[in-house]
């Protein structure tokens, strides 16, 4: 049985890129940049006005400029002032010719088509926005491996992309299994439980931006469970199975994953909730198997499948917590494990949860994190600065 640490070592040493996919700009938040981009436009496009107000040329010794022509913004026209001419102007308006300054028109004194400005301390080119100063045509815009933000979006459609070339999600299967199980909302005999993993499991996969996932259920029955790994493996870059990976008589996913010939890179952590984990590649495949427990579910994908998928998709640093908070309370655990903690923030401290066995959904009603508390310790004291994994 290996550590947390050696644990994620070992899956580092075995992290892979996926390809690429073109997307709606209007939908890439999240999704990272596959290549460098550079501009295919000059932003802004034309000078224009920064505000309402009145465009003219600037001179020291004019206070007067008389009003021959009104700009609204999206005008197409191309205007001439000639000296001691301004123009009516918007923001976003194209500056004419012969402008090299706007006055904004709360600092205008206008009678008929005249106006006047006698404040001190203005000058030439002010509120002016001139071509390219955000960003010129053939440069750099943005690196491979950029994560897209709104404000991200925003950029690549102000310079007229509709679609961007991302690192590609994984197509991935979920298989959970268990006799027992049924599907929320059929009818629930005597010795079923509803299945909680794989709604849970693709609600965290969406939250990734992964899309195509593919669920199936299986009795436990090996010949039917092999049979299903291998129809999973052939169409999709990740599995993960929940249940069947520890050491009852009728767990067969292991014997099951040996049998099709997936690589076990390790299986058992010194952790808890989530002890009997599974991690293998076939190939270029990824394979997971998670106890059945809900929590140690989400726990295991969180710390270990969360990381990999997210390397698959262009991020980097996927090891790091999100955050460090200290601990709002004192904390007593077994030492020799890493304790995964259900946990809530509030106030710039982390809460640890009640319920924290690893059947037990409920904390996940207020919970928003995994508190990680470290393997070779017994007491956590409130205050120490712990790793934060949000949910």
């Amino acid at each position: 049985m290996i550590s947390v640490n050696e644990a994620r070592k070992i899956l580092a040493e075995n992290l892979t890129r996926g390809g690429s996919v073109e997307i709606q700009v209007s939908e890439a938040a999240g999704y990272v940049v596959y290549r460098d981009i550079v501009s295919p436009a000059d932003v802004p496009a034309f000078d224009n006005s920064a505000m309402d107000g009145y465009a003219l040329a600037w001179g020291k010794n004019r206070e007067s400029w008389t009003v021959v022509v009104e700009i609204p913004a999206g005008s197409a026209k191309n205007f001439r002032l000639s000296e001691g001419e301004a123009a009516r102007i918007f923001t976003g308006s194209p500056m004419p010719e012969g402008a090299d300054t706007v006055i904004p028109q709360e600092q205008i004194e206008r009678t008929g088509n005249i106006i006047q400005y006698t404040l001190p301390g203005f000058g030439t080119g002010a509120n002016v926005r001139y071509k390219g100063t955000q960003i010129r045509t053939g440069e750099l815009m943005m690196q491979r491996g950029t994560l897209l933000s709104a404000g991200g979006v925003g950029l690549l459609a102000s310079v007229g992309f509709a679609t961007v070339e991302v690192f590609a999600p994984p197509v991935l299967s979920v298989i959970v299994t268990g006799s027992e199980l049924r599907t929320p909302g059929e009818p629930l005999t005597h010795g079923a439980i509803f299945d909680s993993n794989s709604p849970m499991l693709k609600a965290a996969l969406n939250r990734l931006g992964v899309r195509k996932i593919y669920t199936s259920r299986v009795a436990d029955n090996e010949p039917e469970l092999r049979k299903n790994i291998e129809k999973e493996l052939n169409k999709s870059d990740v599995v993960i199975i929940s249940g069947g990976i520890s050491v009852g008589d009728y767990d067969f996913v292991k014997t099951s994953l040996a049998g099709l010939g997936v690589k076990e890179l390790f299986y058992k952590v010194k952790q808890r909730p989530g002890k009997p984990i599974f991690a293998g590649k076939l190939e270029n495949k990824w394979v997971f198997a998670l106890p059945g427990n809900p929590a140690s579910v989400l726990s295991c994908f969180s710390h270990y499948v969360k990381p990999c998928i997210r390397y698959f998709m262009g991020h980097n640093n996927v090891w790091n917590p999100d955050i460090t908070l200290p601990l709002a309370e004192d904390s007593i655990k077994k030492k020799g494990l890493t304790f995964f903690m259900k946990a809530y923030t509030e106030n710039g401290k982390v809460h640890l949860a009640e319920g924290q066995q690893s059947f037990n959904l409920i904390a996940f009603s207020k919970a928003d994190c995994f508190a990680e508390l470290p393997e070779d310790v017994d007491f956590v004291e409130a205050g120490t600065s712990v790793n934060i994994y949000f949910l």
